[in-house]
This record gives C-alpha cells, sequence and structure tokens, in this order.
C-alpha cells in the first residue's frame, strides 16, 4: 500500500505542476522546481544566471535515476537499453510511472548516475560507517553534483520534447576501486576498513556517449580519480 500510494504521490504532484505550466501561468524564462532536493536547489542556482540570456519558449525536465535501466551483473548499459518491466520493483515502478507522466505532457527525463561532492555521496557512507557488508566488487557509476547540474541546464536549453538522457562520468567503478581512490587521496581524516559482503548483486556499467553528444555536453570531472586529485 504505501508503494502504491507514493506512486499516486509523484504522479499526481507532476501533473497538477505540469497543468500549471499549461495553462499559463509560468512566465517563459521562469524555472519551476517540483521537490527541490540538493540537487534541485543548484540546478536554480544556475539557471537564475542562464535564463538571462536566454529567450526559449520552455522546456520540462524531471531528474530520474539509472536504476530502471534492466542491467545487472556489471555489464554494460547505455541510453537504449531496456528498462525493469512494471511489477517487478516497487522503486523502479515509482520512477518509471513519473518519467512517463512527463514524457506524456512533451517533458524530458534524464537519468542519473549516483550523485556525489566532497562531503556528500556512497564514499562518505561508507566512511562513516568503516565496514559494510556489501560485495566489493560491484560497479557503481558517478556523477559530480556540478556535472549533474550542468548537464540539467544544458538539457533545459536545448526545447526538447519527450526525450530520455543519462548522466554519468562514462568511468564506472567497483567499490573497492571507489574506496582505494579515497584511501589514496589522502583527503579524508576517516579510515575504511571494507567490505565484507559476498551474494548482494552486482551492478552496472553506464556509458552515455549518445546524451553527451548529442547535447554537446561533457562532464567537468570526467572521473572520480580526476575529482580526488589522484591517479587510478
Amino acid at each position: 500500500m504505501a508503494s502504491s500510494l507514493q506512486v499516486k504521490a509523484s504522479t499526481t504532484v507532476v501533473n497538477e505542476e505540469l497543468k500549471a505550466v499549461h495553462s499559463g501561468s509560468m512566465g517563459e524564462n521562469d524555472l519551476l522546481v517540483v521537490g527541490p532536493g540538493f540537487l534541485g536547489r543548484l540546478v536554480a542556482d544556475i539557471w537564475r544566471l542562464a535564463a538571462l540570456s536566454w529567450s526559449g519558449e520552455g522546456s520540462f525536465l524531471f531528474t530520474s535515476s539509472s536504476a530502471p535501466y534492466d542491467c545487472f551483473n556489471n555489464e554494460s548499459c547505455d541510453e537504449d537499453s531496456p528498462v525493469v518491466p512494471i511489477g517487478r520493483s516497487p522503486r523502479t515502478d515509482v520512477l518509471l510511472k513519473a518519467e512517463n507522466v512527463v514524457l506524456e505532457f512533451g517533458g524530458c527525463v534524464v537519468r542519473l548516475a549516483g550523485l556525489y561532492k566532497a562531503d556528500r555521496g556512497a564514499h562518505v557512507y561508507w566512511l562513516q560507517k568503516g565496514t559494510v557488508e556489501f560485495r566489493p566488487d560491484h560497479i557503481l557509476n558517478l556523477i559530480h553534483y556540478e556535472d549533474a547540474v550542468s548537464l540539467s541546464v544544458a538539457i533545459l536549453k536545448k526545447k526538447l520534447c519527450g526525450r530520455i538522457f543519462l548522466g554519468c562520468d562514462n568511468h564506472p567503478l567497483s567499490r573497492q576501486e571507489i574506496m582505494d581512490l579515497v584511501s589514496k587521496s589522502g583527503k579524508f581524516s576517516k579510515k575504511f576498513e571494507g567490505f565484507t559482503g559476498t551474494n548482494d548483486p552486482l551492478g552496472k556499467r553506464l556509458n552515455n556517449s549518445k546524451t553527451q553528444g548529442e547535447i554537446g555536453w561533457e562532464p567537468k570531472y570526467p572521473s572520480f580519480a580526476q575529482f580526488l586529485g589522484v591517479s587510478e
């Protein structure tokens, strides 16, 4: 019941806000952020500078997750990979149903990989835990918050309709590789002890070359290692 209510709430909010846009209550250079989390606030801050020089008719973007892609066992995955069928996972059902509402209204979707910055992200959580019951060889995909912001703004400025894009740095890493880089950087006071899991699922290797080419965008931080200033 909880998951179905969450789906209903998500799609209802998207529907109501899209109706407001279509009713003309929004100006052509206004930015409406629904559910403004940390990323949404960053996009809003950037948009206040970008809007000064943009005179488009308006666009709508929903920031989703790469979780719906039906890829496991650390295999390759891109914008055209199949998604998890509705009904298999309550988590992906919520995202896919919200995405569908946006697409039906002519909006666009960007499916983002794992967001991070120096003090936010999986690496910070694992450092706080010390020991984590996950397998170390699970592949993760990352995108820095600043890059997620710049990609989102770039998509909005393209004024496209009904499209799905993928946001990642094209540099997948295993959990162990991520924490080895954290240790090597010397920038964190806490020490990570290790991963102890063996049976949890593997991940996927995301590639968004298609998105980068069409949008004309590339990440400021093309890898987690470069962000930390260390070699792999």
